[in-house]
């Protein structure tokens, strides 16, 4: 059999670089690299890179303080950020003591295993050791189940006004997300049923729902969980629970075998965001599909003590759940009084229909105020953190000075 010369092979325009990849050989990385030595080309990161990347979204996660700060030409000390969710009153002293503690001796390796950590979370919550994955922050747990369950073809089914990073998992491991309308701002669970096919893996619910607040009934959850389908996995987003009075509980449904696995995370009303640490929990075999894709000392040793101090300040966490309920009337009376329209928030902040989203914005932090405009359907809104009561009132006299002028 007569064979062309490599060269020529290599020269021929034909055999394109998308030819090349679908050979089943092999032979992708050898032509490229000869037709490299032969002729002089200097193959880009582009042409090696996994497709999938170049069409990758990222997270924006907002301009940093020091950033705001030089750029608007403001003081430090008077910038005010309301922008991602995170605790203003900080984490329990005695975490901020545990995690001092541990820097002692952070030339050695965090414990991998997170036994002691787990053993907290287990005794708190009620959960066994097994059940429990930690994560560098919650959202590792989101991107861990996309290592384990999602595969090119799938389905992801969640929110059209839920977390961003549902959508950024999904199409990091080539599954199409699926996203269901939230007419009343908080998910249509009738709707998410009726979006599942035989090729959806993961649903995604979060109770309350960032960036909208709103919380699903119990009832209405259990009910849900109780209809998928077994081939589904139903990742329940617990960021924001401990705002709640009565919190959803699921464990027994998983205790039953349903296919279950809850977030938590010790970001939001513990105040240890800086530290990225979190948790899942379900049924020990999925907890165990969990460790084998997760990396090798994924949660920090500062982290892992910081938090389990924190478990232990229930007071700390009470006060931050009561004057978190007493800066959301703040703001609401302020919305009152501006005639502005805002969604009735159970988490810890308050997504506000100013119109303008982006303008009002940039305008806030002209003054110092850090916000959240999120685009897309919810471009006339602003997400706001709910602060201590002086961010809060100087945040609302900012607000209220930037509306008149966009008024007139």
């Amino acid at each position: 059999m007569l064979r062309k010369p490599l060269l020529s092979l290599l020269n021929n325009e034909r055999f394109s670089f998308a030819e090349q990849r679908q050979t089943k050989n092999g032979s992708l990385l050898a032509l490229s690299t000869r037709r490299d030595i032969l002729t002089g080309h200097s193959m880009q990161y582009e042409e090696l890179v996994n497709p999938r990347v170049l069409d990758q979204p990222t997270y924006n996660p907002g301009k940093p303080i020091e950033q705001v700060a030089s750029d608007r030409g403001i003081d430090l000390q008077g910038i005010v950020k309301l922008a991602s969710n995170e605790n203003p009153f900080g984490p329990s002293p005695k975490a901020l003591e545990a995690a001092i503690e541990a820097l002692q001796a952070i030339r050695l390796y965090p414990e991998g295993s997170g036994i002691r950590l787990k053993e907290k979370i287990a005794g708190v919550r009620g959960l066994d050791s097994e059940e429990i994955v930690l994560g560098n922050g919650s959202n590792e747990i989101i991107e861990l189940l996309g290592h384990a369950f999602l595969r090119p073809g799938d389905e992801v089914v969640c929110g059209s006004l839920s977390f961003v990073v549902y959508r950024l998992v999904a199409l990091l491991f080539g599954a199409s997300p699926v996203e269901v309308a939230m007419p009343d701002y908080r998910h249509d669970l009738d709707g998410m049923l009726e979006a599942i096919t035989e090729k959806t893996r993961l649903v995604f619910v979060a109770s309350p729902n960032n960036p909208t607040g709103v919380a699903n009934s119990s009832e209405d959850l259990i009910r849900f969980a109780k209809r998928l389908p077994q081939h589904v996995i139903f990742g329940f987003d617990e960021a924001y629970s401990e705002y709640l009075d009565n919190p959803p509980d699921l464990l027994p449904l998983i205790r039953e075998g349903r296919k279950i696995v809850c977030m938590r995370t010790f970001s939001k009303i513990y105040g240890l965001a800086g530290l990225r640490i979190g948790y899942g929990y379900g049924s020990p075999e999925v907890a165990a599909l969990l460790h084998r894709v997760r990396q090798p000392f994924n949660a920090n040793s500062v982290a892992q003590a910081a938090a389990c101090a924190a478990l232990e300040d229930r007071d700390h966490l009470t006060r931050c759940r009561l004057a978190n309920q007493e800066g959301m009337r703040q703001w609401e009376v302020a919305c009152a009084n501006l005639g502005l329209p805002y969604v009735p928030s159970q988490a810890n902040f308050i997504l506000i229909k100013t119109g303008n989203g982006e303008g009002v914005f940039e305008a806030l932090q002209d003054e110092g105020i850090i916000a959240r405009s999120l685009g897309g359907s919810l471009e006339d809104y602003l997400r706001i953190t709910i602060g201590t009561p002086e961010q809060n009132s100087l945040a609302i006299a900012k607000l209220a000075e930037v509306m008149k002028a966009e008024a007139n």
